[in-house]
C-alpha cells in the first residue's frame, strides 16, 4: 500500500448554499503523478486552494504527508511547491535574479538556483532578462521557483496553459521527470487530457463537487469495456427503448448515447431493438476508448443522473 502524499477526508467547501465541494476523499500515493481532472467550475481550484490551506474547508480535514492542514499554518508547505494560476516574474530582471530573490525569501542556499535552473533546463539562459523568454521558459521559470525549497510534493494549476506544442512537450517531460528522478509527487490539474494520458499514472475525476472515479488510470481504461456508443437521430426516443429493455443508457453528446452492456455482446441486440423501433443507427462504436472519451462519459453520465 502506497503512502499518501495527500489525503482528504470528507472534504467540503459551501459558499452559502452552493456547495462547491462535495465531501470529496482524494488519495495521492507518494512517487505518482496524479491528475486532477475536471470541467470548469467543477470545483477543481477551489479544491487546491484547501489543500494549500489557503481558504478554509467548511467540513471535512486535509492531510499532506499525514500533516494536517490548517489555515494561515504553514508549516506543511516546506515540503510542498506549487505553481497556481498565471506566474508572477519580474520581466526587467534576468532568470538568476528572479530566483535570487525567492531563495532570499524561502533561506534556500545559493546551490539550488543552479539546481533548479538545470533541472528546467534553463542554466543556458540565466542571465537573460525574462522578458526575452518564450512562454515556455517563462512557465519553466515559474516551475523553477516552486523547486527551490525541494519539494517532496509539487502541486501544479494547469501547468500547460497558454503554452505552443514545443512548451507543453518540454513541460510533459519535466512532469514525467520528477517522480523517477527526483522522488517528487506531483498533483496537477488540466483540461488537456490527451496530455494528462501521456503523464500520469493516477487519475481523480470531479463534476459538480462530487469525485466520480480515483484511481489508476488503467483501471479506469479496463472499467469502460463494456459501454459502446450509439449514435442515432432520435436521441429521446433511443433512450426510452433502451432502457425498457433494461439498458443503462444516458446521452453523452450531442447525438451520441453511451449505453453499458450486461454481458459484453449485446451490442447486436442494441442495434436490433432500435432499428425494430424505426430508430435509424448511424454509428456503433465499441472502441477506441481516449481519457477524453472517458471523461465525457462519466461527467455527462453524473449529469444525467443529477437530472433525473
Amino acid at each position: 500500500m502506497h503512502k499518501a502524499a495527500i489525503e482528504t477526508i470528507d472534504l467540503s467547501r459551501m459558499y452559502g448554499d452552493l456547495t462547491v465541494v462535495d465531501r470529496i476523499n482524494l488519495f495521492v500515493p507518494q512517487g505518482h503523478v496524479y491528475a486532477f481532472l475536471g470541467p470548469n467550475g467543477a470545483g477543481k481550484s477551489t479544491t487546491i486552494r484547501m489543500l494549500l490551506g489557503l481558504i478554509r474547508p467548511s467540513k471535512g480535514s486535509v492531510h499532506i504527508f499525514s500533516e494536517a492542514v490548517r489555515q494561515n499554518h504553514f508549516s506543511h508547505l516546506k515540503r510542498v511547491g506549487a505553481l497556481v494560476e498565471t506566474p508572477s516574474l519580474y520581466s526587467h530582471l534576468t532568470g538568476f535574479e528572479n530566483l535570487e530573490i525567492t531563495r532570499t525569501l524561502v533561506g534556500a542556499t545559493r546551490r539550488k538556483i543552479d539546481r533548479t535552473l538545470s533541472i528546467v533546463h534553463l542554466d543556458r539562459y540565466a542571465n537573460r532578462l525574462v522578458r526575452e523568454y518564450s512562454d515556455g521558459m517563462r512557465q519553466r521559470l515559474a516551475l523553477a521557483l516552486a523547486l527551490l525549497n525541494e519539494p517532496d510534493l509539487l502541486i501544479l494549476d494547469e501547468p500547460t496553459n497558454g503554452l505552443d506544442p514545443a512548451g507543453i512537450q518540454e513541460m510533459r517531460e519535466l512532469i514525467c521527470s520528477f517522480p523517477a528522478e527526483y522522488g517528487v509527487t506531483v498533483f496537477l490539474s488540466s483540461h488537456m487530457l490527451s496530455e494528462v494520458q501521456q503523464v500520469a499514472s493516477y487519475i481523480g475525476i470531479i463534476n459538480r463537487g462530487k469525485l466520480l472515479f480515483q484511481g489508476r488510470l488503467g483501471d479506469l481504461e479496463a472499467d469502460r469495456k463494456g459501454l459502446v456508443h450509439v449514435t442515432v437521430e432520435d436521441v429521446q426516443s433511443a433512450l426510452d427503448v433502451l432502457r425498457d429493455a433494461g439498458f443503462d443508457a444516458y446521452r453523452h453528446f450531442g447525438n451520441d448515447l453511451t449505453v453499458h452492456l450486461r454481458t459484453g455482446a449485446e451490442t447486436a441486440d442494441i442495434n436490433e431493438r432500435l432499428v425494430k423501433h424505426g430508430i435509424r443507427v448511424n454509428k456503433i462504436d465499441q472502441d477506441s476508448w481516449s481519457l477524453e472519451t472517458i471523461f465525457m462519459d462519466l461527467t455527462n453520465q453524473s449529469q444525467a443522473q443529477e437530472g433525473e
